[in-house]
C-alpha cells in the first residue's frame, strides 16, 4: 500500500508542477518545434522511469536491438495500466500511442499526451475512429511512431491470454507502409491489477519481436495480419512465462 501512496503522491505534484513547464516548451516550440518534441519525450519518460522505480519492479527486456531505426507500429498485449510506462520509458524516437478516449478529459496528462502526438480514439464512433486511424498514419508518414494495444481494452483473464485483436490498428502499417513491432509483455498485471490496491514489486518480461513488414507477407497472410501478429505474441508469452 506504501508503494501506491507514494506513486499517487508522485503522479499529482509531477502533473502540477508540469502546467509552468508546457508554457516553457511552448516557447521552445517556437524556435525549434523538433527540440521541444524531443524535450517533452525526455520529460514524461524521466516521470515514468521515476515511477517505475518507486514500484521496485525488476524488467528483463529481450530483442530490443529487432526495432529498426524509422517509425514503425507497435503492437502490444495489454494487461495493465503499467504497460504504457514500461514501454514508453524505452522509446529511442517520438512515439504517439493510441488511448481510450476517456484519457482525453484528464487535466495536464492530455495535455501531455496531445504535445507527444498520442491520439484518443472513440471506439462508439466508427468515424472518429477512422479519422484517428487516418492520423495515426500520417504520423508514422512523418516519421513518428505509433504503439497500440488492439485488444481495445485490458485482458483481465487468464495470464497467457488474449482478447482477439482488433485488425483496424493494423491498417496503419498497411496504408503507411511501416514495419509491425510485437511486444510481449509478461506478468504486468502483478504490479497492481492483481491485487489492486496494492503495488506490488515484481519481475516483469518484455520482448520485442522482430519487424513484420506487411507487402512482404503473402495476401491471405496480409488479409489476416491481426491474426498473424496475435498469434505470434501469443506465442513469446507463452515462451517467456518461465523467464517470470
Amino acid at each position: 500500500m506504501f508503494r501506491f501512496i507514494c506513486v499517487v503522491v508522485f503522479l499529482v505534484v509531477y502533473l502540477i508542477l508540469s502546467i509552468p513547464v508546457f508554457f516553457i516548451e511552448w516557447i521552445i516550440g517556437k524556435f525549434n518545434p523538433y527540440a521541444r518534441d524531443i524535450s517533452s519525450l525526455r520529460i514524461v519518460q524521466w516521470g515514468f522511469k521515476t515511477i517505475l522505480k518507486i514500484t521496485g519492479v525488476r524488467t528483463t527486456v529481450i530483442g530490443e536491438e529487432n526495432i529498426p531505426d524509422e517509425a514503425v507500429l507497435f503492437v502490444g498485449n495489454h494487461r495493465s495500466y503499467f504497460d504504457i510506462l514500461l514501454t514508453y520509458s524505452r522509446c529511442r524516437r517520438l512515439t504517439g500511442y493510441i488511448a481510450k478516449k476517456e484519457m482525453e478529459h484528464v487535466p495536464s496528462l492530455s495535455t501531455w499526451m496531445r504535445r507527444l502526438y498520442c491520439l484518443f480514439l472513440d471506439r462508439k464512433d466508427p468515424k472518429q475512429g477512422l479519422k484517428t486511424i487516418l492520423q495515426a498514419i500520417d504520423y508514422v508518414k512523418n516519421g513518428i511512431s505509433i504503439c497500440v494495444f488492439p485488444e481495445g481494452t485490458r485482458n483481465s483473464g487468464e495470464e497467457l491470454s488474449m482478447r482477439p485483436c482488433r485488425d483496424g490498428a493494423f491498417k496503419i502499417a498497411t496504408k503507411a507502409g511501416c514495419a509491425i513491432v510485437p511486444i510481449s509483455l509478461n506478468n504486468t498485471a502483478d504490479m497492481w491489477e492483481a491485487h489492486m490496491p496494492k503495488v506490488k514489486k515484481t519481475h516483469v518480461v518484455i520482448e520485442y519481436g522482430k519487424p513484420i513488414y506487411p507487402d512482404s507477407l503473402d495476401k491471405d497472410t496480409k488479409r489476416h495480419i491481426g491474426d498473424y501478429v496475435e498469434n505470434i505474441i501469443k506465442e513469446t508469452i507463452k515462451k517467456n512465462a518461465e523467464l517470470v
